[in-house]
């Protein structure tokens, strides 16, 4: 991949990661972590994994 390639990715990444994380707000505010914990850990998985992928191409784009 070229840097720019890396760029992209981690680009749509972080829009994701901003996505997720909002959705986790909503989730917290109106208490649906308690009434849905399978899919507020789903949401707390796809954030991670998320996180993971964009540091790993942050990192591979700084080589």
């Amino acid at each position: 991949m070229t840097p720019d390639d890396y760029k992209r990715v981690v680009e749509q990444l972080q829009g994701m990661i901003k996505e997720t994380q909002l959705m986790i707000d909503r989730f917290e505010a109106t208490g649906m972590d308690t009434q849905m914990p399978g899919d507020y850990n789903a949401l707390l998985s796809i954030l991670d994994d998320a996180v993971k992928q964009q540091r790993a191409n942050t990192m591979a784009m700084l080589r």
